[in-house]
């Protein structure tokens, strides 16, 4: 299944689910990588390929933030929140555990990602060599170094994909663009990466552009 990118406009509304999202947007990226996962129809509205701005979004959306998600009536902008819905519009493959406190586990490692990683990524997509670039080049290596022994522990991207998968694969995907460098105490997570972008479901979600940051 592949998502169909869509020409509609804002002011029309679709049945069914419609992305609003950025050709190379992280936090985009992550809710692709679940609608393919989840092999849920989608229309995409490329905000950058249709010469709209985030502006356009304001009847939709009060933070003109990207991605937005409609569902007939819902409208969801949260990219979080809405990982979390498509995972119970589709419950199947099921992206989080029934057990409550397993539950709970990966979606405190999607928030930490989130407060930790997520908010690096404005300032490692200007690619610049400046202080704020570099220091954040620096703090995204240690503290993947630091987490490395989760990779471990944890079963991500094994049979069972999990939201903390879709949450992290993205980011690490852009690595190399960032100009990261992973430390070797951080192999096995470069192994975990070989892995997921192997899957079908992740190589579905990329997009022209993304497919260009690791060639």
């Amino acid at each position: 299944m592949r998502l169909e990118v869509s020409v509609a406009s804002l002011v029309t509304r679709r049945n069914g689910i419609t992305l609003y999202c950025r050709e190379n947007d992280v936090r985009s990226h992550r809710v692709r990588f679940v609608l393919i996962e989840k092999a849920a129809p989608t229309h995409l509205v490329m905000i950058d390929r249709l010469a709209l701005t985030t502006e356009d979004l304001l009847g939709l959306n009060p933070y003109q933030s990207i991605p937005t998600l409609t569902d007939r009536d819902l409208v969801l902008y949260n990219d979080q929140v809405i990982m979390e819905y498509l995972d119970e519009r589709y419950p199947h493959p099921p992206l989080l555990p029934a057990d409550p406190a397993q539950r709970a586990q990966i979606r405190m490692l999607a928030y930490r990602m989130d407060r930790d990683w997520y908010e690096l990524a404005p300032i490692l997509d200007a690619r610049g060599d400046g202080e704020a670039q570099r220091a954040a080049r620096k703090k995204l290596s240690d503290e993947l170094t630091e987490v490395a022994p989760l990779f471990s522990k944890y079963a991500f991207a094994n049979e069972d994909l999990t939201l903390a998968d879709c949450v992290i694969a993205p980011l690490l995907w852009r690595l190399p663009y960032w100009r990261v460098d992973l430390l070797p105490a951080a192999a096995n997570i470069k192994r975990y990466g070989e892995r997921v972008f192997a899957r079908e479901g992740f190589q579905k979600s990329l997009t022209p552009a993304e497919r260009l940051l690791r060639s």
